[in-house]
């Protein structure tokens, strides 16, 4: 059967993260990929000046037309912006036996606020319960568990099992906005425990990283991976495009990744 993934994201109009980088790397992955739309941004590799969001009503009914017609295997969640859509999602997530893959955008890579400050509580309460796993950031993981930023290996992971008492099923918190020669992602599931270290790629086009790599997980857990393999060979397919993203130029500010960059080359 084709492998399915679903993204419940914000669209970014200058292509390099949300919906556009979710459909993207689940392409580049060999996965078809569908969409809902939560939000509309303005938005370029220098900042975002404009966020519309979709109406619940029409979150709604594109969530019905997907699941009533395709054969879904794992959904990621990205921009959710508002208490309203959280609690639309919710509703329509709420029994599903698949792979929920949360990745809770609360600021972009330019510094833009993208989730209201009275939907973080909705956002612990809603849609972490439903999810197989949670990919905060450094400030992300924070923010969701009431700290500072981590700025140690056992603050992640005090910060992880923070967030896992939401009933999250396991959490990945990504380094990549920390220092030193690697950047080291650490998932806990409650049991056991898992470090993902890479070396830190130097380049000024990383935007989207967040919803390029949730957006691999998915697809690879689409794919039948179980989730540290999915997320080992996400990390690797990131790792390619964050590397290969270096020779791109598009824009003026914080350029994209290169989503294909097994099929050419910038």
């Amino acid at each position: 059967m084709t492998a399915i993934a679903l993204t419940i994201a914000g669209s970014d109009s200058g292509g390099g993260a949300g919906i556009q980088a979710d459909l993207k790397t689940f392409s580049a992955l060999g996965v078809y990929g569908a969409s809902v739309l939560t939000a509309i941004t303005a938005q370029n590799t220098k900042g975002v000046t404009g966020v519309e969001d979709i109406s619940s009503a029409m979150i709604s009914a594109q969530m019905k037309a997907v699941f009533s017609d395709l054969n879904v295997s794992a959904v990621k969640i990205g921009m959710v912006s508002r208490v309203e859509t959280i609690d639309t999602i919710a509703s329509h997530l709420a029994g599903l036996n698949m792979p929920l893959i949360l990745d809770p955008v609360m600021v972009a890579t330019s510094g833009d606020r993208l989730l209201q400050e009275d939907a973080i509580e909705t956002l612990r309460t809603r849609l972490l319960p439903l999810a197989t796993l949670a990919t905060p950031n450094l400030p992300e993981a924070a923010l969701l568990s009431n700290k500072s930023v981590a700025g140690c290996r056992e603050d992640m992971i005090h910060q992880a099992e923070t967030i896992l008492k939401t009933g999250v099923r396991a959490v990945l918190i990504k380094g990549g906005h920390g220092g030193g020669e690697d950047s080291t992602d650490i998932l806990l599931d409650g049991e056991t425990q898992h470090v993902f270290s890479m070396p830190r790629i130097e380049t000024h086009n990383d935007h989207g990283t967040g919803c390029t790599l949730a957006s691999a997980i998915t697809a690879n857990l689409a794919l039948g991976y179980g989730l540290v393999d999915a997320i080992g060979l996400a990390k690797d397919y990131l790792q390619g495009a964050l590397a290969a993203g270096r020779d791109l130029h598009v824009g003026n500010g914080h350029g994209p990744v290169h989503h294909f960059y097994r099929w050419w080359t910038a």
